[in-house]
């Protein structure tokens, strides 16, 4: 869509979370003749002293949460080579952005500049506003002599637009160690994102070695110790920041991101989390805080409510995208067995998130309502697998190995907040509800049942598509078998025991691309060939669909 021509305007904003800070001076550095013999050696010194010296872009550029009039920028200068990231260390640096509508930047439309420092782990954050809707804009920052590399986004259209179609790529669970980022790269090659959803685990927050690498660690993390402090969480979305194929893909389109538990820590809940030892790791007020001022700091994201990822966007009258963040406010994990995952007391998103979320689907006006949602809602009875699958299984979930029923870390641990959720998508007559999820390691297409145990007379209230992981371990990794080969053994057994899934794959890892249309929304997955392979493949494997006014999934045999 061709952009209307605006003027530009030049306009400076604080550095997020933080108040303004005074520019650094420039120092200007003078010299004076010195003589013959001084000035040949003089002259060739100065530019490769100030070539060391100059700021750098080290972990490339970034844009995320489009608006119809804008769209948040990001990128994280290096000033100094001792300006590491989680260091404290480095001055404080001026950095300018310049916004176009082609990618020269020659028809510019919006500039500006802020100063960052070690107070914010020198990133920098720009909102900008005054932008044409569903029109693509190229950016890029500045600091002292260095540019940025150019980085391309995209507007949402129009809150009242009739928009004829979207697409956007999804993924969830990238394990640095496990593997190769080829979901980023095979993404950013497409060219035809309206922007891309991450559904949480961005990052992990173990030590070297410790979690899902099929035993083979590919690439080590930085810092190789778990990530505790603020430092450390810093300097770990530092290093995932200098992966190539995540910078190609962050400079291709919008990022609209949500966390899920290993931003934090595994299994975290509001008061702590499965991996956290409060006294000997802190307390978790204080690594929760760390996590989150870091998260913030590194992602592209706009939050609502301050500290939170719940949040909501439009894209024109075809869809509205609600975001929910399911740890901040969520009660701790149910014991497998107890019968408190039915405690009406116990909640996964909290009251306010809840109501929230209720209104915002009862009162839009837009085709299809989707919703980011870091773990399953569909239910998952799984008592009925064998022990030899069971096992890996329970391994996979964190959960103990015996009297194994259900996953209570995902909403079947939560079911008082499923269950009025379900119902008021039924007593309302909301339609085209579509779950978007993370967090499982395998990939599912699943109606979502009103009674699981009654479905199919069941009435299915919306519909589910769950992406794989980008390379954290699935179960063919946790058993150390050929790829495929505990999928062929346990889908049947899974589909048999939950009618409402459609499909399930647990062994494959990478990503999915959604594609909506007033007439149905759409998921292609997508298969990589070797998640330790840096050249890996993307192959097609599935695609499922929901038609409007459905509320069921249904196979399509071909890709969008």
């Amino acid at each position: 869509m061709t952009s209307r021509h605006r003027s530009s305007a030049r306009t400076t904003a604080p550095a997020e979370g933080t108040a303004p800070l005074s520019p650094r001076r420039r120092t200007v550095v003078k010299a004076a003749a010195a003589g013959a013999v001084l000035a040949a050696p003089l002259a060739a010194a100065l530019p490769a002293r100030a070539a060391a010296e100059a700021p750098r872009f080290l972990h490339g550029v970034a844009s995320g949460d489009p608006l119809p009039d804008g769209v948040l920028l990001w990128t994280r200068v290096t000033p100094t080579a001792e300006a590491a990231p989680g260091s404290g260390l480095g001055p404080d640096t001026e950095v300018s952005w310049v916004v176009a509508t082609d990618k020269a930047l020659t028809n510019v439309v919006a500039r500006g500049s802020l100063t960052t420092g070690a107070a914010r782990d020198h990133t920098v954050k720009a909102d900008i506003r005054g932008l044409a809707p569903a029109t693509d804009h190229w950016f890029r920052f500045s600091a002292g002599p260095t540019d940025s590399p150019v980085g391309r986004t995209r507007t949402a259209p129009a809150a009242d637009a009739a928009v004829p179609g979207l697409r956007f790529g999804v993924v969830s669970c990238a394990n640095w160690e496990a593997g190769w980022f080829s979901a980023y790269r095979h993404l950013a090659a497409r060219g035809d994102l309206d922007g891309w959803l991450h559904l949480g685990d961005y990052l992990y927050e173990y030590p070297t070695g410790e979690y899902g690498t099929r035993g083979t660690v590919v690439r080590p993390h930085t810092p190789a110790h778990e990530i505790i402090t603020l430092a450390d969480y810093r300097a770990r979305h530092g290093r995932h920041k200098t992966d190539a194929d995540l910078q190609a893909l962050h400079a291709k389109a919008p990022v609209v991101a949500i966390w899920d538990d290993h931003e934090f820590a595994d299994n975290a809940w509001s008061g702590g989390a499965v991996n956290h030892t409060e006294g000997a790791e802190g307390t978790w007020s204080d690594r929760q805080t760390a996590a989150k001022q870091a998260y913030f700091e590194w992602m592209p994201v706009r939050p609502a409510i301050e500290g939170t990822t719940y949040r909501r966007l439009r894209f024109g009258k075809l869809a509205e995208l609600s975001l929910l963040d399911l740890r901040s406010f969520r009660s701790q994990q149910a014991a497998t067995g107890s019968g408190s995952a039915d405690d009406p007391d116990r909640t996964i998103t909290g009251r306010a998130q809840l109501d929230w979320l209720k209104a915002g689907l009862s009162g839009s006006d837009s085709t299809w309502r989707l919703v980011g949602n870091s773990v399953m809602i569909s239910p998952f009875a799984v008592g009925s697998l064998a022990a030899d699958l069971l096992a890996p299984l329970a391994k996979l979930l964190g959960l103990p190995r015996e009297g194994l029923a259900l996953n209570t870390d995902q909403w079947d641990g939560y079911t008082d907040d499923r269950r009025e959720l379900l119902a008021h998508l039924r007593t309302h007559a909301i339609r085209n509800t579509v779950f978007l999820t993370g967090d499982i390691h395998m990939a599912w297409a699943n109606d979502v049942p009103v009674d699981a145990g009654t479905y199919p007379l069941s009435p299915s209230a919306a519909t589910e598509f769950v992406v794989t992981s980008m390379t954290s371990d699935n179960l063919d990794d946790i058993v150390k078998v050929p790829e495929g080969t505990v999928s062929a053994l346990a889908a049947p057994v899974i589909q048999a025991a939950n009618r409402h899934v459609h499909w399930v794959d647990t062994d494959r890892h990478g990503y999915g691309v959604l594609d909506i249309t007033a007439a149905r929304a759409q998921m292609d997955y997508y298969v990589l060939s070797d998640r330790t392979d840096p050249a890996a493949t993307s192959s097609w494997a599935r695609s499922y669909r929901t038609r409007s006014g459905t509320q069921r999934v249904e196979r399509s045999y071909d890709p969008v």
